[in-house]
């Protein structure tokens, strides 16, 4: 195989990665994409999609975030909205508020600010029979 041509994507290193955005990058202002991005470099601004973002160790965000799932290993200063779920994992330092209805935060991360854990999708989550448990009997067994 000739050492310039395009591996097969079963041998693809960044597996089903959209973009991958290395240290040597720095983007400033709005970043949409779709699919999974992976990021190591420098953001400025605004991060939107509906799909998968994942800061690296590297990654250092200076922006609001607002994807389906974000996964942050970096630096992120601005708030993160995931639809889906927001993970801080490893050594992360995370500095806003952080919404989702699956939130993770692994031992060792750096977190400073509010989290708020947001109710699934209507359609995902059946509607809970409403109760008055303003009183409640309650029998003593002896």
């Amino acid at each position: 195989m000739m050492p310039w041509k395009k591996r097969p994507k079963s041998q693809d290193q960044k597996g089903d990665l959209t973009a991958y955005i290395d240290e040597g990058s720095d983007i400033e202002g709005t970043y949409t994409f779709n699919g999974t991005v992976m990021l190591n470099g420098k953001i400025k601004g605004e991060i939107v999609s509906n799909d998968t973002l994942i800061v690296g160790e590297k990654g250092v965000v200076n922006a609001t975030i607002r994807a389906g799932i974000v996964l942050i290993s970096g630096e992120v200063v601005g708030n993160v909205v995931g639809s889906e779920r927001v993970e801080l994992r490893g050594n992360a330092r995370v500095f806003g508020d952080v919404e989702a209805p699956v939130v993770v935060v692994e031992e060792g991360v750096l977190f400073e600010g509010h989290c708020r854990m947001t109710k699934s999708r209507p359609a995902e989550v059946p509607a809970a029979p409403q109760r008055d448990f303003s009183v409640v009997p309650f029998k003593q067994q002896r």
